[in-house]
């Protein structure tokens, strides 16, 4: 076996940093960015796959900035869609094994229960869409792959609402955040130790997954809860409508994910997303 983790320098590629020389002891693990490998780039990706004798990928790359999406389309797709193309084709000649990570935000949010894997999508927005067809082309032309789509994720590395708060929360008196988008945050760590849990696994069961922390929240109830953990309380916070708070791009009203099947599966934790909350703010502290 032989790891290779694309987009190493975001979030969850960090988080995989720490989490896989651990849980992974002896296997050995390649960690690259766009610098190290462009994946929009075919001959590239089969290239470096073939050279280093790549097993398994966890394809953390992804373009996430949801509203410049909205304007910066086709760099989106490169990224979201081509790219995870490349992957597919490449990996399934060579016969490696990918995991790909996904979003809530395949789902249009117009429904009151947690998301299953089976459940209609509809997504709102052009990241959306892109990562919608991401999926879609990596089952076809890749179809031992599995899809872990996740929500709200932060961490201690780069930005993310948790570091976003933290830093309003220290400058301002006041500030306004979303009480009507409902969800369940996810820390990058809970997620690595997930994929981790899938790796180590005697089965490959390809296919959708969804993993998020336990727990469901607003934004706004997300905000009150990172400022209190942080010890910030000179900041108030008031709740307003998303209708207050116009963006580019639409977002699910609702993404709470039902996590039931990658726990029977590979029988990962889904840790409380409170407690995950306080672990991701001492190490910040």
């Amino acid at each position: 076996m032989k790891i290779l983790v694309t987009g190493s320098n975001g979030q969850l590629g960090n988080e995989l940093r720490l989490v896989l020389p651990q849980d992974m002891a002896g296997v050995p693990l390649l960690f690259a960015d766009k610098n190290e490998l462009d994946l929009t780039d075919a001959a590239a990706v089969k290239r470096y796959l073939e050279d280093y004798e790549v097993t398994h990928i966890v394809n953390c790359a992804a373009y996430t900035a949801v509203d410049k999406a909205e304007e910066d389309k086709a760099l989106c797709a490169a990224v979201n869609v081509d790219a995870v193309k490349n992957l597919a084709v490449a990996a399934d000649s060579l016969g490696a094994k990918i995991i790909h990570i996904s979003t809530d935000y395949v789902f249009d949010g117009k429904t009151w229960r947690p998301y299953r894997e089976s459940d209609k999508v509809n997504p709102c927005s052009h990241y959306g869409t892109t990562k919608r067809l991401g999926e879609t082309a990596l089952l076809a032309l890749a179809p031992d792959s599995i899809i872990v789509r996740t929500s709200w994720l932060y961490s201690p590395f780069g930005q993310n609402f948790v570091k976003k708060m933290i830093e309003l929360g220290r400058q301002s008196s006041d500030i306004r955040v979303v009480s009507d988008q409902i969800g369940s945050p996810t820390y990058a760590a809970d997620l690595a130790r997930a994929i981790a849990c899938i790796l180590k696994s005697p089965q490959w069961v390809q296919g959708i997954y969804h993993f998020a922390n336990e727990g469901v929240c607003s934004w706004y109830d997300f905000a009150r809860v990172t400022l209190w953990l942080a010890g910030i309380k000179d900041c108030h916070i008031t709740p307003i409508p998303t209708e207050d708070w116009p963006t580019a791009a639409a977002r699910p009203s609702f993404s709470v994910l039902d996590k039931s099947r990658i726990r029977l599966t590979y029988g990962v934790k889904t840790p409380n997303w409170i407690d995950s909350l306080q672990d991701c703010i001492n190490r910040l502290k």
